[in-house]
């Protein structure tokens, strides 16, 4: 039994959720989400209460079924709140510089990486050496905040690279501890 798949989604008044056989249409004050679920899920909305339950106990479908229930909550809290990675630059002359649509990183290479931002997303630099990213779409924020990411992982042992804000880098003591 799925406890994440049974739990009962609260839909605000400010969201309006359409359903066509599989396909979940989520329209809030910050945009629209579309997306298409599985057969073996079975969606249902009443008043402003969403559930989701499973066709047969297949192992699959067990799997889909809290998968389900927790990709159309993070929708209805996309089309409200909406969500954001923060993202950290540390190193000597590293740093972001978001021009419009495209975002250029100097992260110690001997050129500037250029990114192409992908639509949906927003991207804001808080300083040259923090970044903020924002959309409506929790997969494409964090796809794309990774991809920055591996541009320049942090490193063990100065820490220099891109990092997320609250980010835990280990820390390594080097040659000379032996």
């Amino acid at each position: 039994m799925s406890r994440i798949g049974n739990k009962i989604l609260l839909v605000p008044s400010s969201v309006t959720v359409t359903i066509n056989d599989n396909r979940v249409t989520v329209k809030g004050p910050k945009g629209e989400l579309t997306r298409v679920f599985s057969k073996n899920i079975i969606i249902k909305l009443e008043e402003n209460k969403l559930t989701t339950e499973r066709k047969n106990n297949k192992k699959e479908t067990k799997q889909l079924h809290g998968t389900t229930n927790s990709v159309i909550k993070n929708m209805i809290q996309g089309v409200t709140e909406g969500f954001e990675k923060n993202l950290e630059i540390i190193g000597v002359g590293y740093r972001f510089q978001p021009k419009g649509k495209t975002l250029g990183i100097n992260a110690g290479f001997s050129h500037p990486v250029e990114l192409k931002v992908p639509e949906g997303i927003e991207v804001e630099g808080i300083s040259s050496t923090e970044l903020k990213i924002k959309g409506i779409d929790n997969v494409l924020v964090g796809e794309f905040a990774a991809s920055i990411r591996k541009i320049r992982q942090p490193e063990p042992y100065k820490g220099k690279g891109i990092r997320y804000k609250d980010e835990y880098v280990r820390r390594k003591e080097g040659k000379k501890a032996a």
